[in-house]
């Protein structure tokens, strides 16, 4: 049986290419037409190739029984090497259109606020708000009202001479502020976190009616924002290389990683941000008891400068905000392959819920030592 519908249509697509092929065409449209041919190729082929590089060969894998679940068995290579940079290299230097700061008579005092690494991304922050207002900044101070109640002070933590230093040829930091105005009004300011530049030129009006102008918290978090390449530069400078630790500090890391390595060769450092204070604030309560949940709720619903009280523990995990528990740790660095003899630095503060909680973890992976306990010996070996 003929089918009469497609010969047809067949019969009409032929006519049809054949009316096109027959127009004439001018030289310029076959060029057009053999270059973007041309450029289609590339393309395809560009793209295959990506796909080629991405496809590496799968890790040889064996797998081996534990109480709780199985895990993979991966290559050494593929646990322990450095990641892949994908091309990626530190793009820190100026630009030749950048212009350091020469400093002024008007000076910028921080209180920076939140744990370590929060306070080090906050005065990264500072230092381009420095530039973008062009003031002098006045070493930060740093919290000492938070939840771990600590007294140190910048120079305690950061070399504080290094951090002038590096960043003399970009904003002018001054340790204090000069005497004669140490009792002048201060202009006191919460800067909006994520404005923009246009955020900055605007406060600059301050310095109609102050010298001085305090920032209550330092974090701005200016990464998020469309700032000038060179603005973002210069936060990686003040991140990376003028906020170095205090020689004391440098020392003691360098024993503790000289010791671990001494123990084990390899190991794994673990913050676990299972503390008290980041469970109170997240709302975060899965897998505790009735009365720890209440006992985070009455922390956060005391701690006066977090807005947030009333938070449902549910949607925070299903959004993903919260941090894994210590067992799901342990299943996480399994399922990627780590075997149960690994040593594990736990980096982190006091696991809430203590000992019952960590040992979730330990069932995993008993070779754990912990930074209070290991940095004690390390300070009672200095002694003796």
């Amino acid at each position: 049986m003929v089918n009469h519908r497609g010969s047809s249509h067949n019969h009409m697509r032929t006519a049809s290419t054949a009316k096109f092929i027959s127009r004439k065409q001018s030289p310029r449209a076959i060029a057009v037409y053999i270059f973007l041919l041309f450029a289609f190729s590339i393309f395809i082929f560009v793209f295959n190739a990506g796909n080629i590089v991405e496809d590496h060969p799968a890790p040889v894998i064996s797998i081996q029984s534990h109480p709780q679940t199985k895990f993979l068995q991966t290559a050494d290579d593929e646990l322990w090497d450095a990641p892949s940079r994908h091309g990626l290299r530190p793009c820190i230097k100026p630009t030749s259109r950048y212009k350091a700061a020469h400093g002024s008579d008007r000076y910028l005092t921080v209180k920076s606020n939140g744990g370590l690494n929060q306070m080090r991304t906050g005065i990264s922050d500072m230092v381009a708000v420095a530039y973008i207002m062009n003031a002098t900044l006045v070493i930060p101070q740093l919290d000492r009202r938070s939840f771990w109640q600590d007294s140190s002070i910048f120079s305690d933590i950061f070399d504080e001479l290094h951090f002038i230093t590096t960043l003399q040829g970009n904003v002018r930091i001054v340790r204090e502020l000069p005497k004669e105005l140490e009792l002048v009004p201060r202009a006191r300011k919460h800067f909006t976190s994520w404005s923009s530049m246009g955020y900055y030129k605007e406060m600059m009006q301050l310095w109609n009616d102050h010298q001085v102008i305090h920032v209550a918290k330092s974090d701005s978090r200016l990464a998020n924002n469309d700032l000038p390449l060179d603005i973002q530069r210069l936060r990686c400078r003040a991140l990376y290389h003028a906020l170095h630790f205090s020689p004391p500090i440098e020392s003691l890391g360098k024993k503790l990683v000289d010791r671990l390595r001494m123990r084990s060769g390899k190991y794994i450092a673990l913050h676990l941000r299972y503390e008290k204070d980041m469970l109170a604030f997240t709302g975060c309560t899965s897998g505790l008891t009735d009365a720890e949940s209440e006992e985070l709720r009455i922390m956060r619903e005391n701690t006066k400068h977090w807005k947030v009280k009333d938070i449902n523990s549910t949607e925070q995990r299903i959004g993903g905000f919260c941090p894994l528990t210590p067992k799901e740790v342990g299943i996480f660095l399994q399922a990627i392959g780590y075997p149960p003899s690994t040593l594990i630095y736990v980096a982190s503060g006091e696991i809430y819920g203590g000992d019952a909680r960590l040992s979730e973890l330990m069932s995993f992976f008993p070779n754990l030592v912990f930074k209070v306990t290991w940095h004690e010996q390390l300070r009672g070996t200095a002694d003796s």
